[in-house]
């Protein structure tokens, strides 16, 4: 991960994006957080930081996942999010672990085949 050309240093930015990632903390909240800790930085700042940064940890951690079975399960379930119903399609390996899991509005073949080469 690349931060040259920032004015923050590399801590202080995935510092800010692992709050906002971690937590459900809006912009704002995290912008409040990081000046608590005496750093000043906009909300706008931390959002463009997010857009950069969160594919890359994104891309990074996969590589880091523990292994999983060989042999996985996969389910797919209809449950309601906010007065909305939606399809949550699962995968479980034989030890329990969840493999990955995508939520969406639609019950479609192509989201059900994306999400399976995604989570292989």
């Amino acid at each position: 991960m690349n931060t040259k050309g920032h004015c923050y240093p590399k801590f202080i930015i995935l510092k800010a994006v692992y709050f906002k990632l971690r937590f459900t903390l809006s912009y704002w909240d995290v912008e409040e957080i990081m000046k608590m800790r005496g750093i000043q930085v906009d909300h706008a700042t931390i959002q463009r930081w997010l857009y950069k940064f969160a594919p890359l940890l994104e891309t990074e951690m996969k590589k880091r996942k523990f292994r999983v079975g060989i042999s996985w399960r996969m389910d797919e379930i209809y449950i309601k999010i906010k007065g909305q119903w939606c399809y949550l399609f699962g995968a479980v390996d034989k030890f329990g672990n969840t493999v990955d899991f995508l939520l969406t509005k639609r019950r479609q073949r192509t989201c059900a085949q994306s999400f399976l080469i995604k989570s292989i």
